[in-house]
C-alpha cells in the first residue's frame, strides 16, 4: 500500500472540491470580509471612548458618539449579513462535496481486484470512506471558521497596533510566533499517534464487522466468549491509543494556556506604562483590550484546531492510500470491446501464481468449441474456480493467454468481457434489496414480465409467490433470509435473464436438495442450449451429459474425455472419484 502525504490528501480533497471551486472561493471571500468587519469594529469603539473621555463640549461629543454607534450598527449588520450568506453557501458547498468525495471513493474502491477485497475487511473499508468524507467537513470548517479569521486577526491586529504603539505590536507578534511555532512542531510530532489511533479505530471496526457477519458461526461453535475477549482486546488497544492522543492534547493546551497567561500580563503591563506616560489614550487601551480578548480566544483554540486538522489528515490518509493504490486488474489503453459470435474459448500455456511461493495453475492448454459443454472436476484446491476467475479476469495471468473467439481477454475491456459471461456461483451473495431487484441485476433494463419469466424457469416463483410482498420482499444482508437453495435459484434466474453466450456454473446446484435439483435441471438444460458452458462440479452425477469432462489436479489438466471414456480408463482419477460417489447422487 502506498504511503499518502499531506499533498496527496489535499489533491484527493481538491478532486472533490473542483466542480464547486467557485462556490468555495465565494465562501472564503465572504468569511474574509466578515473577519475584516469584525476587525474594524474595535476601532470605532476606540473613537467612542476617546470622545467619551475627551472632556470637551458634551453636545459635540454626543453627536460624535451617536455617529460612532451608528457606524458600529452598520458594521454589525454587514457582518451579520456576510455571516448568514456565508453559512448558506458553505452548507451547499460542504454537503455536495462530501457526497462527491464518497462517490469518488466508492467509484475507485469498487474497481479494485478480487484479491484486494479478499485481503481487506468490509467494515474497515466502509469506515475509511466515511472518515474521509467526514474529515473534509472538519478541515473545511476549521479553514473557514478558524484559520481565516485567525490570519485576518493576527495580521490586522498587529498592523493596527503597530500604527498606534509599535512596542505593543512587537509583543503580540512574539506571542503569536511562539504559539504558532509550538503548535505546529508539537502537532507534527504528534501526528504519528493520531495515525495509530485512526488505524486502531479501523481495526476495531473490522473485527466488529467480521464478528457480526459470522454471528451464526460464533453461536454454532460456542465462540461468543472467545470473540468477546478478542473484541475487548482490540477495543482496549483503541482506547489506549485514543487516550494517548487526548493526553498529548491536554499537554498542548497546558503549554498554550501558559503562553496566553504570560503574554496577556506582559501586554497589559506595558499598556499601563504607556498610558501612564500619556503615550496612549483610554480609547487605545480599550482597542488593545478588545483585540487581545479576541486574539487570545482564537490562539487558545489553535491547539485544538491544529490537533483536529492533523486528526482529519490521519482519517483521510487511509482512504487516500487506497485511492493511490493502482488497480491490480486494468484495461489497457487500447482495449477494445469483446465481440462474441461463436463462443470459442482457448487457454494457451496458462500459468497463475498467487505469489512467488504458491503456484495454482501451471501450463494449462484447453480448447472449448463454441456451444460445447464441458465439465471441470477434480479435488478441492485443484484450481478449477481459479481458472474461472481468470476467464472473468478477476486476476491477471502470470503467463499464457486466454482467447474468446480469437480475442485476448487481456486486450478487451473488462466490462465487455463480463457482459458476455453468465456466472452462477457456488455460494451466491445477494444484495439487501428486493427479490425483483436481485433477479433483474442479470439485465438491469429487463421488464417486470421478463423477470417473472426468468424466475419461473428457475422455479423461484414457488417460494416467492407465498410471500406476503412477493417479488418486493427484501432478502436481508447477503440474502440471509433465504435458504441456500433459494439463493442459488435466484442466481440461476439472474443468469437466465442475462442470457450471455458463455455460461459458467460453479457448483450451481450444490445447495439444492434432490427435489429442487430435479426441478431446475430442465431450466439449466434450457439455459445451456446454444451456449458455451463450463460446469464445475463435485457431484459427478450432474455432469454425465456434458460433451467433455476435464479433470484438473494439482493445477494441471490430467485427463479429459467423455464420461464413458474416462470410466473405461484404468487408474483414472475420474473413475476413482466416480466409484467413491457411485449410487450416492445418481438420478435418471
Amino acid at each position: 500500500m502506498p504511503k499518502a502525504g499531506v499533498s496527496d490528501v489535499l489533491r484527493a480533497i481538491w478532486r472533490g472540491i473542483y466542480p464547486r471551486r467557485w462556490l468555495f472561493l465565494f465562501v472564503l471571500v465572504v468569511f474574509v470580509g466578515g473577519s475584516i468587519v469584525q476587525l474594524l469594529i474595535p476601532l470605532l469603539y476606540k473613537q467612542f471612548f476617546d470622545l467619551l473621555t475627551s472632556g470637551g463640549d458634551k453636545i459635540l461629543a454626543a453627536k460624535g458618539l451617536v455617529h460612532a454607534i451608528v457606524l458600529i450598527l452598520g458594521l454589525n449588520l454587514t457582518g451579520w449579513l456576510l455571516q448568514r450568506t456565508g453559512m448558506l453557501a458553505i452548507n451547499d458547498f460542504e454537503s455536495k462535496t462530501i457526497v462527491r468525495l464518497k462517490q469518488l471513493s466508492f467509484e475507485y474502491l469498487i474497481n479494485h481486484s478480487y484479491s484486494f477485497f479478499s485481503n481487506n475487511f468490509t467494515g474497515s473499508l466502509v469506515q475509511r470512506i466515511n472518515r474521509f468524507s467526514r474529515s473534509f467537513e472538519v478541515l473545511t470548517d476549521h479553514l473557514v471558521f478558524n484559520f481565516v479569521p485567525l490570519l485576518i486577526n493576527v495580521f490586522g491586529v498587529i498592523l493596527v497596533l503597530w500604527l498606534q504603539q509599535p512596542n505593543i505590536a512587537y509583543i503580540i507578534m512574539g506571542w503569536v510566533v511562539c504559539t504558532v511555532t509550538f503548535n505546529f512542531l508539537f502537532s507534527r510530532w504528534k501526528v504519528k499517534y493520531d495515525i495509530k489511533s485512526a488505524a486502531a479505530d479501523s481495526t476495531t471496526t473490522a473485527v466488529l464487522s467480521d464478528d457480526i457477519t459470522n454471528q451464526n458461526t460464533i453461536l454454532s461453535f460456542t465462540g461468543s466468549k472467545h470473540e468477546v475477549e478478542s473484541f475487548r482486546k482490540v477495543s482496549n488497544d483503541q482506547a489506549q491509543a485514543m487516550r494517548l492522543t487526548w493526553d498529548l492534547g491536554v499537554v498542548a493546551d497546558a503549554v498554550q494556556g501558559a503562553f496566553i497567561i504570560a503574554m496577556e500580563f506582559l501586554i497589559f503591563y506595558y499598556t499601563i506604562r504607556f498610558w501612564q506616560r500619556d503615550a496612549i489614550t483610554v480609547g487605545t487601551f480599550v482597542l488593545i483590550q478588545a483585540y487581545i480578548l479576541g486574539l487570545g480566544q482564537r490562539l487558545w483554540n489553535l491547539s485544538s484546531i491544529v490537533r483536529n486538522v492533523y486528526q482529519g489528515y490521519a482519517d483521510s490518509k487511509e482512504m487516500v492510500e487506497i485511492m493511490m493504490l493502482p488497480h491490480e486488474v486494468q484495461d489497457i489503453p487500447s482495449a477494445k470491446l469483446l465481440v462474441v459470435r461463436r463462443g470459442e474459448v482457448q487457454l494457451k500455456d496458462l500459468t497463475f501464481n498467487f505469489n512467488d511461493t504458491r503456484s495454482v495453475l501451471s501450463g494449462i492448454n484447453l480448447s472449448i468449441a463454441g456451444g460445447e459443454k464441458i465439465a471441470l472436476i477434480g479435488p478441492s484446491g485443484a484450481g478449477k474456480s481459479t481458472l474461472v476467475k481468470l476467464l472473468l479476469r478477476m486476476y491477471n495471468l502470470t503467463s499464457g493467454t486466454i482467447l474468446i473467439d480469437g480475442q485476448d481477454v487481456q486486450r478487451v475491456t473488462q466490462v465487455s468481457l463480463r457482459e458476455n459471461i453468465s456466472l452462477v456461483p457456488q455460494d451466491p451473495i445477494l444484495f439487501h434489496r428486493s427479490l425483483m431487484e436481485n433477479i433483474r441485476y442479470g439485465r438491469r433494463d429487463a421488464t417486470d414480465q421478463e423477470v417473472f419469466e426468468a424466475a419461473k424457469l428457475a422455479h423461484c416463483d414457488e417460494f416467492i409467490e407465498p410471500l406476503p410482498l412477493k417479488y418486493e420482499t427484501f432478502v436481508g444482508e447477503r440474502g440471509i433470509k433465504l435458504s441456500g437453495g433459494e439463493r442459488q435459484r435466484v442466481a440461476i434466474a439472474r443468469a437466465i435473464l442475462k442470457n450471455a453466450p458463455i455460461l459458467v456454473l460453479d457448483e450451481a446446484t450444490s445447495s439444492l436438495d434432490s427435489h429442487s435439483e430435479s426441478l431446475i435441471r430442465d431450466a439449466l438444460d434450457k439455459l445451456m442450449e446454444g451456449k458455451t458452458t463450463i460446469v464445475i462440479a463435485h457431484r459427478l452425477s450432474t455432469i454425465r451429459k456434458m460433451d467433455r469432462i476435464v479433470v484438473v489436479d494439482g493445477g494441471k489438466i490430467t485427463e479429459e474425455g467423455t464420461h464413458e471414456s474416462l470410466l473405461a480408463k484404468e487408474g483414472s482419477l475420474y473413475k476413482h472419484l466416480w466409484d467413491l460417489q457411485a449410487g450416492g447422487f445418481i438420478t435418471e
